[in-house]
């Protein structure tokens, strides 16, 4: 069935067939080749998606990548980057490892520099989805109020549904980590991080300051929710948030938001639109506080089987409608995973402000 109805991945306008190949894995990871879903030799490769340069010996193209990506480009004992070269008859120029700059593909035809540049970018897309996200998109809702609202209903769950199975005291959320995630992001150097920050900026100026009005948006965080089918069998509960004046401005500025990254190739769409919940009991954090996961976490990369479920049923019963507070969020931060600034938030990289 691979064969037949192969993966197909999206790389701006152009789609592909994503071919799985028998090889020895390097660092525990499969290798993957690539070819395009068009028909034809690389002469057919469209060239407008980047720029094929002529030199005196031939043609060459540059493209940036971050330098712990290098490494698979490479592959065991070198045997990726040689079999692009062979079958494109380019040569690929990396930088050393650990040092941020151009991967420079030479040849003396366009056709093959082409080809080489375009299974490459395919490569990358492959590699890149595999990396553990390092930032995301968040609204803080750690304000003192909700904090305290958060703390009493840890208290009553705890005083009223310990006994249930599978619930105990580190499945809760850091009360100052308390926040919505609109999307992650795999950002592997300064370059991605500051073309992040850059782009929220841009979203600023055209779209969110319409439709926030120039002002903070003032939201009630209230009621119970979990992310799967069975009460039973619980791994997320989160807290419900939705606009007090009754209007869709935070849901239409999130999925802009999140358009808008994944159009720029900074962000994987996940979902048609983005899920405003507030993470408030994980099964994650029992091993670690600080966890932070993908709602849609890659293939290959779930971790079920290291979780332990617990029966929300009770807690879904009594605390349906629990009132966690009101709260007035007046920015979008580019916050960095397991990290924590003085106020016990996660660190901020960059950030939007609605005023």
């Amino acid at each position: 069935m691979e064969v037949l109805r192969p993966t197909l991945i999206r790389i701006g306008e152009r789609v592909y067939r994503k071919n799985a190949i028998q090889e020895q894995p390097y660092q525990q990871e499969e290798e993957e080749d690539f070819s395009a879903v068009s028909p034809g030799d690389c002469s057919d490769e469209p060239c407008d998606a980047f720029v094929v340069e002529e030199t005196e010996k031939g043609f060459q193209c540059r493209v940036e990548v971050p330098s712990p990506l290098y490494k698979y480009i490479i592959g065991k004992k070198g045997e990726t980057k040689k079999r692009l070269e062979t079958e494109t008859r380019t040569s690929i120029s990396i930088p050393k490892p650990g040092v941020e700059g151009e991967i420079v593909i030479t040849g003396q035809q366009r056709s093959g520099v082409t080809s080489a540049r375009t299974r490459l970018d395919v490569l990358l897309d492959s590699f890149r989805r595999k990396q553990p996200f390092t930032h995301f998109l968040s609204l803080p809702l750690n304000q003192p109020n909700i904090q305290e609202r958060f703390l009493q209903f840890k208290e009553e769950v705890l005083e009223k549904c310990s006994q249930d199975p599978g619930v105990s005291s580190s499945l809760f959320q850091n009360p100052a980590k308390l926040h919505l995630t609109l999307g992650t992001l795999v950002l592997l150097n300064e370059q991605e991080i500051q073309r992040a920050c850059d782009l929220l900026q841009r979203c600023k100026e055209d779209f969110v300051e319409q439709i926030a009005g120039g002002e903070p948006l003032t939201v009630e965080v209230a009621g119970v929710e979990y992310m799967n089918d069975d009460p039973a069998v619980v791994d997320v509960l989160y807290a419900k948030v939705h606009m007090k004046d009754g209007s869709d401005r935070l849901q239409v500025i999130a999925d802009r938001l999140v358009e808008r990254f994944v159009a720029s190739g900074l962000m994987l769409k996940e979902w048609d639109r983005v899920k405003l919940h507030a993470t408030v009991m994980n099964t994650l954090f029992r091993k670690d506080p600080s966890a932070e996961e993908r709602h849609n976490p890659a293939p290959g990369r779930s971790s079920c089987k290291e979780r332990e479920s617990f029966s929300g049923r009770n807690i879904l019963k009594l605390f349906e409608n629990f009132y966690f507070g009101e709260v007035r969020l007046d920015s979008v931060r580019l916050s960095q995973r397991f990290s924590s600034d003085a106020s016990g938030y996660y660190a901020t990289s960059g950030q939007l402000t609605f005023c």
